[in-house]
């Protein structure tokens, strides 16, 4: 055993005892010190040395310190050491640190040892950051000290300091070559604790572990690619592993099995449509160059196309060495993917990406679709110019009268156990549930192209002969109309049925119908029907025309058939060997392939409509918002115009109650002051003066209560209906105006949508308050002679002082009689105007707020109008400005979808030799 090792244990003592094992250590220790102490110079530090390790054992610590702290010579440090382990056994922390930390010495182990103390010391007293520290320091000066960086493992681990933990595998994995380490920070990294890395962090430990073992490099490259996939950092994590993969020499030969995958799933999931191009430039290229280099077999065509689909779309960002070996692979190997499930997969994509970017349900394509994926059923599509019969030919097929009318939108009939009808339109699916309703879409003529009818019904013909028969609206010989409307769905079809007049078989529109159709789909095999041959006189001259017919067709289509039909041959037989035909031109032969390149022309054609819908949607913004603020322009005119009207007629109609009101007052005036006046015929020379005030004073106030219910209501009455009558007028004319305000709206806007409808109920409420206004009048007394004004005074007191005496009733006769002609009255006609007039003041203070009420209805409507416009504007200009300011957030998805698609023709094209469709 070695000196450092004893010291370690603390066994130096054994170095006294060996030949004296059966006594006890402090015995020979003791005679030890005793015969050195006897020396001329003795040396008792290592003597007390021995004897301080012997009490320790013996936990005797105490004297242990006693004899450590008496060594002067080389064993002095770790004396001090095992002094400050003795403090620490007694408990007293704090000492032992000061004392471990106060030791200087240039032996490493002696220092490790007493930073191991430290550590464990620290730990025990709490000191987390500073066990840290010491811990850390020791593995850098000292690490291969034994377990010592395993002493540090198990402690991060066991504190979660993954921070630590992981630098140290990184450090030992460097500096050791262990795989071990290398084992320990996959783990980690399964684990989850490494996320907080950057990426970069790992480069030199994964190019080192490449030179020693593959298979692990493989296996920690897939733990990392894990565990930042779904991390903020993952861009960051695919730009620095595919550079480093760039400057590793991969061979393919040794079979990337697992980095294959990853790269694979990788680059699907970068191009499904999330991210902007601009961002995936920076590191496709180099994904797809090391995909390429390390894929495996499975994946050599896939990653050949992918790179090769690129390259196409973003030129020049792929290596052309690279290019060039994509190309002579995908040239030398097949492919056994599924490539119809995945090019229905990218059809899905498009699908989805479509619906959650509002651009329709697009139903028809997903329909014809889902015709394509039928291999049991072979599509006939039946077309020909109008007028040759096909309606006709298809009835006598199917056995009933199905169409009775041109046809004007494409309808499928295929076998079904019972009748089924569906309309099928980009926007929605509808099921037709009478054939009336079936009739009646027939009859239509808008949009009628943009649907397509799915017909199912029970047939033994098209069951026995496992076809569909696809009938389309007749050929115009147009260019436009032909090509782009009623041919538009001819991908569909495995066959062309040509149906021709043999009136006027095969003429210069049909040729040129025919090679439109050649040009739309020449691997489509395009056949002939000759129709109404029963119109022919005699058989020879139907088998002359059917010969000439078949000759001229088969001098521009070498392998088209020819079939003689009409509806009045014998239908049984002619069925039969209609049967036979449509067998003998059945296109069966690799039909999963053709299928699968008419999927991928219906893709490529989906993904151009949509760029298109995104043209058109933006158009169709730019519209919205000029069309919109027009519209706000001209509501808000016509609110201007409604509020004008409502104050003219506010003022028109109260200016004209007020007329009559002043009218009847001025009736008033005069007629109450003369029939006041002529009160004075009612005073008699032997009147009794002391009353007489009395008297007229009720005299008076009856005479005015008749004329007012007597003449003046009447009046009034008769007035206020003329003046309704007149309001009502007023009214129609405005509510007339509106009427015309209101259509010119409705046209620009296409629909019912603004009725300004006043409330006229205004009129009837007004009609109700007049009749019981007026209906009746009851006049309160008014005070007209009992008043205290002077005269009256005392002329009432000289009635009562000389009304008895005979000589003076003359005097006061004459006096009363004056004065009542000439007395002033003004005021008791103001108090008689009063009361008149009283029921009717909240009438005339509630006029303006009823005419209100008679265009608030209009009034909130134009509002409401103009609220819809403003808000139109806002949302389409929002809409507008975001398609603007970020055109890729559409465009970008659509072109990684086309990249996609050119990927699956390039491996359609794989060890097949098939022409792609464009």
């Amino acid at each position: 055993m070695t000196l450092e090792k004893q010291l370690i244990q603390k066994t130096y003592y054994k170095m006294f005892i060996n030949e004296q094992e059966d006594i006890h250590p402090i015995r020979v220790l003791g005679e030890a010190f005793q015969e050195e102490a006897k020396q001329d110079l003795p040396d008792l530090s290592s003597i007390r040395f021995a004897q301080g390790e012997v009490y320790f054992h013996h936990k005797d610590f105490e004297t242990a310190i006693f004899k450590w702290e008496n060594i002067i010579n080389e064993l002095e440090p770790w004396a001090k050491k095992n002094t400050a382990d003795a403090y620490y056994e007694l408990g007293l922390l704090s000492t032992a640190e000061d004392i471990y930390t106060a030791i200087d010495t240039d032996n490493s182990t002696l220092n490790t040892e007493v930073a191991l103390q430290l550590f464990s010391l620290y730990i025990e007293r709490g000191k987390v950051d500073a066990a840290v520290s010491t811990i850390k320091k020791t593995i850098v000066a000292n690490p291969d000290y034994p377990n010592v960086t395993e002493i540090a493992r198990t402690f991060f681990e066991d504190q979660q300091d993954w921070e630590n933990a992981v630098e140290l595998a990184v450090t030992e994995a460097k500096r050791t070559d262990s795989l071990e380490w290398f084992d320990i920070l996959n783990a980690y990294v399964q684990k989850g604790v490494t996320k907080s890395h950057a990426p970069s962090y790992f480069s030199q430990v994964l190019i080192l572990l490449f030179s020693l073992d593959k298979k692990k490099f493989e296996q920690l490259i897939s733990s990392l690619w894990d565990s930042y996939k779904n991390e903020e950092s993952y861009f960051t994590w695919l730009s620095e592993i595919n550079h480093l993969l760039l400057n590793l020499e991969i061979n393919r030969d040794e079979n990337w099995t697992e980095l294959s995958r990853l790269h694979k799933e990788a680059y699907f999931e970068l191009i499904e449509g999330r991210y902007f191009i601009k961002v995936l430039q920076d590191f496709i290229p180099d994904l797809l160059t090391n995909w390429l280099r390390l894929a495996d077999h499975a994946n050599v065509v896939l990653s050949s196309a992918a790179v090769l689909s690129w390259n196409e779309l973003f030129p020049a960002s792929i290596s052309t060495s690279i290019v060039s070996d994509a190309e002579k692979m995908i040239s030398m190997t097949e492919t056994d993917m599924d490539e119809l499930d995945e090019c229905l997969s990218l059809f899905d994509s498009i699908m989805s990406w479509a619906g959650v970017h509002d651009m329709g349900e697009n139903n028809r394509i997903k329909w014809l679709v889902d015709q394509l994926v039928d291999f049991e059923t072979q599509h006939l599509f039946i077309t020909g110019l109008s007028g040759t019969g096909k309606s006709t030919f298809v009835n006598s097929v199917l056995g009933e009268d199905l169409q009775d009318s041109p046809t004007s939108s494409m309808v499928m009939f295929t076998h079904a156990p019972s009748l089924e009808i569906t309309e099928i339109t980009d926007r929605e699916i509808t099921s037709l549930p009478d054939f009336s309703d079936f009739q009646e879409r027939m009859d239509r003529r808008r949009n009628a192209l943009e649907s397509v009818i799915e017909f199912k019904l029970p047939s033994a013909f098209l069951q026995e002969s496992r076809v569909a028969l696809i009938d389309t609206p007749g050929l115009k010989g147009t260019l436009h109309y032909d090509r782009y409307e009623v041919l538009k769905n001819l991908q569909v079809a495995d066959s062309v049925l040509f149906v021709l007049d043999a009136n006027a078989p095969f003429t210069e529109k049909e040729q040129a119908a025919i090679k439109q159709i050649q040009e739309l789909a020449p691997d489509i095999p395009v056949h002939f029907l000759l129709s109404k041959m029963d119109t022919i006189v005699g058989e020879q001259e139907a088998i002359r025309i059917f010969d000439e017919t078949r000759s001229m067709i088969h001098s521009y289509l070498p392998d088209a058939r020819v079939f003689a039909f009409s509806s009045q041959y014998d239908n049984g037989q002619q069925l039969k060997e209609l049967t036979e035909f449509i067998r003998s031109i059945r296109n069966t032969r690799n039909i999963e392939d053709k299928r699968l390149a008419k999927l991928l022309y219906f893709i490529r054609t989906t993904i151009a409509s949509l760029l298109q819908k995104r043209i058109d949607v933006e158009n169709q913004l730019v519209e919205s918002v000029r069309w919109n603020e027009e519209m706000l322009m001209k509501l808000n005119g016509a609110v201007n115009q409604l509020k004008d009207t409502e104050v003219q007629k506010t003022k028109t109609i109260t200016k004209s109650y007020r007329a009559i009101k002043r009218t009847i007052e001025t009736d008033i005036s005069e007629n109450v002051s003369k029939m006041l006046q002529e009160c004075s015929s009612l005073i008699k020379e032997d009147s009794n003066f002391s009353k007489i005030h009395l008297e007229l004073n009720d005299e008076m106030n009856r005479r005015i209560q008749d004329y007012l219910e007597e003449k003046v209501m009447p009046k009034f009455y008769s007035s206020l209906q003329d003046w309704i009558e007149h309001c009502k007028e007023e009214f129609e004319q405005s509510q007339e105006f509106f009427n015309e305000m209101g259509e010119g709206f409705n046209h620009m806007y296409g629909e019912e949508r603004i009725k300004l409808e006043c409330d006229f109920k205004v009129l009837d409420d007004w009609l109700r308050d007049t009749d019981r206004m007026t209906s009746g009048f009851q006049l309160e007394n008014v005070n007209i002679l009992l008043r205290r004004t002077p005269s009256q005074f005392l002329l009432k007191s000289a009635g009562k002082l000389f009304g008895a005496i005979s000589q003076n009733k003359a005097l006061l006769y004459n006096k009363y009689k004056s004065f009542v002609e000439n007395e002033d009255y003004s005021d008791a006609i103001a108090a008689v105007n009063k009361q008149f007039f009283q029921p009717f003041e909240l009438f005339e203070k509630s006029l303006e707020r009823d005419i209100t009420y008679f265009f608030r209805s209009s009034l909130t409507v134009l509002n409401r109008s103009v609220e819809e416009a403003r808000s139109g504007i806002q949302t389409n200009q929002e809409m507008l400005n975001n398609m603007n300011t970020n055109p890729e957030m559409f465009r970008d998805p659509l072109t990684l979808f086309e990249v996609r698609l050119r990927q699956f023709e390039w491996m359609t094209v794989a060890g097949k030799g098939m022409q792609t469709i464009y």
